[in-house]
């Protein structure tokens, strides 16, 4: 491959720009390399948002947000709530950041965070969403859960993507710590799945 030209490299550094319609909310967003599907939203965000019911006025996580496509369509259909996008990339939380102020969502904010660990001991969710990495260990996604339900109100619930192959593993892991399982919507390529802290 021959080397790219200084115009080439110039346009990779700029802001990618992406305009997605999800549901009823319009979003106008932007990106870069080196985040989680740059260009446009992924299939995985597109199915959760289609299958996940949120009160107007709940308290939500979206735990690792990237540049918060599923963060920022929850706090416009949760007017009335508080919504926090956390990822432990800087660079996604500088751009959730960006496209929090670009939709004038006062009632969401992002924060740097390893997981749920930097998240103030005494916050709250009636929700939290997660579009879960398939590269991350298993170590990862069993403190992911176990902080997750240590989180949730008494009948809060947690709807998570994954990639079809990790659907068993979920299902198995969900009803450990939650002591159930829901599979909510299964597709070609991705699962959602959900639970409710029960008490």
């Amino acid at each position: 491959m021959a080397r790219p030209s200084d115009e080439q490299i110039a346009a990779w550094r700029r802001d990618i720009a992406i305009e997605a319609q999800l549901g009823a909310q319009k979003l106008s967003l932007l990106s870069t390399w080196g985040l989680f599907s740059p260009e446009a939203v992924d299939d995985g965000s597109r199915l959760l948002l289609e299958h996940v019911e949120v009160a107007a006025d709940a308290d939500i996580l979206d735990l690792g947000c990237g540049y918060g496509v599923l963060g920022l369509t929850l706090a416009m259909r949760a007017p009335g709530g508080q919504v926090l996008l956390v990822d432990k990339d800087f660079v996604a939380i500088e751009y959730a950041r960006r496209n929090i102020e670009r939709h004038g969502l006062a009632h969401a904010q992002a924060l740097l965070s390893n997981g749920l660990q930097h998240i103030p001991g005494d916050r709250r969710f009636d929700l939290v969403v997660c579009n879960l990495p398939a590269k991350a260990s298993k170590e990862q996604h069993y403190l992911f859960l176990v902080d997750v339900h240590a989180r949730l109100r008494p009948g809060g619930e947690f709807v998570v993507v994954t990639i079809n192959g990790l659907r068993e593993f979920m299902a198995r892991t969900l009803k450990e710590i939650f002591g159930h399982a829901e599979k909510r919507k299964q597709g070609a390529v991705y699962t959602i799945s959900a639970a409710r802290r029960l008490n």
